[in-house]
C-alpha cells in the first residue's frame, strides 16, 4: 500500500463497533458511486480518469510542456480554485516550495485574486523574461482569470507581436461555443486543451488542467498517473470499509460529524505540503458545505502551527478532529552533531537525524491532542514523489465523494459559489444586473 491509514487514536467514536453500525451505509454509497445513480452523477468522470484519460491529448500535453520549457523562462498559470490549487500543490509537493529558485522553468500562479499589488509585482518581474501563459477557465468568463488574462495577453502581444504571443498562449477550457475562451482561442490560434465535461474543477488536477503545468515543471506525469491508477484499482475492489480506506475515512468523518465534531483540522508535517492542504480545503469544503451541513475543513503545517493554533487544538472547544499527513522517508536529512559545552542543552540529540525529531514531534502531538479530547487520524506515505501524490489525489477524491453522499448532499455541485459573483457583477455595473445593483447600493447606503 502506498498510503497507510492509522486509526490508533481515532477514539471510541470511530471504534470497530461504531464502524460496524455505519458499514452498510458506506457500502451502499460505494455501490451508488460505481453505478452512477447518485446526485451529480454527470460529474463522475474523475472516477475512472486515471485509466480512461484521452491518450492523444496527453501526448499533446507532453509536447506542449517540452516546448514551454525550451521557449520560456517563466510560465504564468492563470486560474482560480480547482484550476490552480491542485496544480500548485503538486509542483510544491514534488519540486518543493523553492522550485523557482532551483533553475529551469519558473512557474507563477495568477488569476486567483483581484489584488492589484500582487499582479503589478508579477508583471514587473515578467517584463524582462521570456514567458508563456496557460489560461484555465471552463467558461472563459471567470472574472478573476479573465481580467488577469487580459493584462498578460497585452504584455505578450507587446513583447512578441500578435502571432508570437499566440504561439506562447495555451488555453485549457471547454470545447464549445459556451466558452468565450474557446472562441477566442480558435480566433487567435492558441493551442487548446480540454476541461472534460464530466469532471468538476476541484476534481480536475489529473486532467489537462493540472497535467500541462505539472509536466512543464519537469514532473514525470506518467508516474503521477500511475500512482492514481493503482489507487483507483485498490479502492474499487471492495465495498467493505474494513478493506477499503476511502470508505473507512469517509465513514469516520461522518461518525465524528454526527457526534458534534464538525471541524476537520488537516495538518501536514512538511512545509512543502502546504498547498496540498489548500487543495484539501477546497475539495472538501466546496463538496460538502451545502444545505446548512458539512464538516468545516481547516489546514495547518506542523510543527509551525503548533506554536500558533496548538493551544486551541489542545484546550479549545471540543468540536474538531484531526487528520495528519506525514512522509516516512524524507527527500533529504540532516544529522545533528555534538557541541562542546552543550550550550543549548541539545547534545542528547547528537547523532540523530532531524527527521527523527519530526517524527517524535508527530507522535507526541497525536498523544497530547488525543488526551485533550481531539481524536486524530494519520495518513502516511513513504516518499514525497509523483507516484505517491497521484495516489493521494485519488484517495482524497474518492473519500470526498463517499463522504458527501453519506452526509446526504451532492458532492459535485457548488451553487453557493455563485452568490458573491452575482453581487460583484451587480456592483461592477455588468449589463443585465441593473435591478440587483440598485438593491445592493441601497443596502450599502443604509450601512
Amino acid at each position: 500500500m502506498a498510503l497507510r491509514f492509522d486509526t490508533r487514536y481515532a477514539g471510541q467514536l470511530a471504534d470497530e463497533n461504531a464502524l460496524n453500525l455505519i458499514s452498510a451505509e458506506a457500502a451502499a454509497v460505494h455501490a451508488t458511486i460505481h453505478a452512477g445513480t447518485g446526485k451529480g452523477n454527470d460529474f463522475l468522470g474523475w472516477l475512472t480518469l486515471p485509466h480512461d484519460y484521452d491518450k492523444e491529448e496527453y501526448a499533446r500535453i507532453k509536447l506542449a510542456a517540452e516546448k514551454i520549457r525550451k521557449q520560456s523562462q517563466v510560465l504564468v498559470v492563470i486560474g482560480i480554485g480547482g484550476s490552480y490549487l491542485g496544480t500548485r500543490a503538486a509542483i510544491e509537493f514534488i519540486n518543493t516550495q523553492e522550485h523557482n529558485r532551483l533553475g529551469g522553468l519558473e512557474i507563477y500562479f495568477a488569476g486567483n485574486s483581484l489584488s492589484s499589488a500582487a499582479l503589478s509585482n508579477l508583471l514587473t518581474y515578467c517584463e524582462e523574461k521570456d514567458i508563456s501563459i496557460n489560461v484555465i477557465s471552463k467558461s472563459g468568463t471567470t472574472t478573476e482569470c479573465s481580467v488577469v488574462f487580459r493584462v498578460f495577453k497585452s504584455l505578450l502581444e507587446r513583447k512578441y507581436g500578435k502571432a508570437g504571443a499566440a504561439d506562447r498562449i495555451y488555453a485549457t477550457t471547454e470545447y464549445s461555443s459556451h466558452s468565450k475562451l474557446y472562441e477566442l482561442a480558435q480566433q487567435e490560434g492558441y493551442e487548446c486543451f480540454l476541461v472534460p465535461d464530466p469532471v468538476g474543477g476541484r476534481y480536475s488536477v489529473l486532467t489537462a488542467v493540472g497535467l500541462l503545468p505539472i509536466a512543464s515543471a519537469g514532473v514525470d506525469t506518467d508516474i503521477l498517473l500511475h500512482g492514481a491508477q493503482d489507487a483507483m484499482d485498490e479502492y474499487s475492489r471492495s465495498d467493505n470499509l474494513f478493506e477499503n480506506d476511502t470508505l473507512k475515512y469517509a465513514a469516520i468523518r461522518n461518525l465524528y460529524y454526527r457526534s458534534g465534531k464538525k471541524i476537520e483540522f488537516f495538518a501536514a508535517m512538511e512545509p512543502d505540503f502546504t498547498l496540498l492542504g489548500e487543495w484539501f480545503k477546497q475539495l472538501f469544503g466546496e463538496s460538502e458545505g451545502k444545505e446548512n451541513k458539512g464538516i468545516f475543513p481547516a489546514a495547518a503545517v506542523f510543527t509551525m502551527d503548533l506554536h500558533s493554533m496548538g493551544q486551541y487544538v489542545q484546550e479549545g472547544e471540543r468540536t474538531l478532529f484531526e487528520t495528519l499527513l506525514t512522509v516516512s522517508e524524507p527527500v533529504a536529512d540532516i544529522l545533528l552533531t555534538d557541541e562542546p559545552g552543550d550550550p543549548d542543552g541539545l547534545n542528547f540529540l547528537a547523532g540523530k537525524p532531524l527527521s527523527f525529531l519530526n517524527r517524535q514531534a508527530l507522535e507526541g502531538t497525536r498523544i497530547a491532542h488525543y488526551d485533550g479530547g481531539v481524536p486524530n487520524l494519520l495518513l502516511e506515505i513513504d516518499r514525497a514523489d509523483a507516484y505517491h501524490l497521484g495516489w493521494l489525489f485519488y484517495f482524497f477524491e474518492k473519500t470526498c465523494a463517499v463522504s458527501g453522499y453519506i452526509l446526504g448532499v451532492n458532492p459535485f455541485d457548488q451553487p453557493g459559489v455563485e452568490a458573491y459573483k452575482k453581487n460583484m457583477f451587480a456592483l461592477l455595473g455588468k449589463p443585465g444586473y441593473e435591478g440587483e445593483r440598485a438593491a445592493l447600493r441601497a443596502r450599502l447606503n443604509q450601512q
